[in-house]
């Protein structure tokens, strides 16, 4: 179990320093498969600061083009989550049966008995697509797929390609802001970051392994498997947690290099659900008061921008 700490690690520290680690936990927590919580925090923090570090010395690409990207990432993959139980049903060809009501038309089930018997396409591939071409570094195929997400969103109620799906149905993210299908900005404006990116040559943008899919079809797992949908109170839960471990090792990384391309993706998914709040108000879920929220929100922002001049002016210092 050990060695799953390793992957918190870029590729050559694991190669120059890997066994050598695994050999003092070894030492350290004689006949334990897993150092104690607070090692495995330390350790994971070395691994995002080493990381942080390798992506700032690569200086093949500027690091607002790499932000972007990120921020490119993040969007498609808020843009999946309300759709990952529809698109594991359809994958395995399973019938969800009474937990295909949370959102009308809830993909092409040809095979299944009853109201889910229609031939359509979940909404969530296209995110799904998106997200797949973004990891490898190709947003000439994301971008397609981002502008049929607006073409989706835009189409008038009824039956489409992708029926009214995530339309009649809210889609909740996180800290519970409400954004369907028929709101623009999301798939806006990640169909503009695919589009920049398309234009500032993307043979310099980073190709990822696609390993980095496992957590996305885990995520599908437990939400096509457990028939957890996005508005169940444990899905929320979940996804809050993810989301405060993103922010967390974006401070670290902020922190340790003092480069401000992870502040990109931050603000991204700050000004999307900000804008759903403010602008849908009424469906917001009431998890908590609405001024809380857009302080979670919000709150990110100047933290990540001060922790990167405050680096910055300690580098210089030095």
């Amino acid at each position: 179990m050990n060695r799953l700490l390793l992957a918190a690690y870029p590729e050559p520290h694991r190669s120059r320093h890997g066994e050598e680690l695994l050999a003092c936990l070894a030492e350290a927590y004689p006949g334990r498969s897993w150092p104690p919580p607070r090692e495995v925090a330390a350790l994971v923090r070395a691994g995002v600061q080493a990381r942080a570090r390798a992506i700032v010395d690569d200086t093949t690409r500027p690091w607002w083009l790499d932000g972007i990207h990120l921020a490119a990432l993040a969007l498609a993959a808020l843009a999946l989550v309300p759709y990952l139980q529809d698109v594991w049903h359809w994958a395995l060809h399973i019938d969800p049966g009474q937990h295909a009501i949370a959102f009308h038309f809830s993909g092409w089930y040809p095979w299944a008995e009853g109201p889910t018997r229609i031939r359509l396409l979940p909404y969530g591939l296209l995110p799904l697509g998106c997200l797949i071409a973004l990891l490898r570094g190709r947003p000439w195929i994301a971008l397609p797929a981002a502008a049929a997400m607006i073409w989706a969103g835009a189409t008038s109620h009824g039956r489409t390609l992708f029926g009214d799906e995530g339309k009649a149905g809210l889609g909740y993210y996180g800290l519970g802001t409400p954004i369907t299908v028929h709101d623009l900005v999301l798939s806006g404006t990640l169909c503009t970051a695919c589009a920049v990116l398309t234009a500032c040559r993307p043979s310099r943008l980073r190709r990822r392994s696609y390993r980095w899919l496992v957590p996305v079809v885990l995520a599908m797992y437990v939400a096509g498997g457990l028939h957890i949908i996005s508005v169940s109170p444990t899905f929320q839960r979940g996804l809050f947690a993810l989301e405060v471990a993103a922010l967390i090792a974006a401070w670290v990384a902020t922190a340790s290099t003092g480069d401000y391309r992870w502040l990109i993706p931050v603000a991204a998914v700050a000004f999307i659900r900000t804008q759903a709040i403010v602008i849908q108000p009424q469906g917001f879920m009431q998890s908590l008061p609405n001024l809380v929220v857009l302080v979670l929100l919000i709150a990110p922002l100047p933290v990540l921008a001060i922790t990167a001049q405050r680096r910055q002016g300690q580098a210089l210092a030095q």
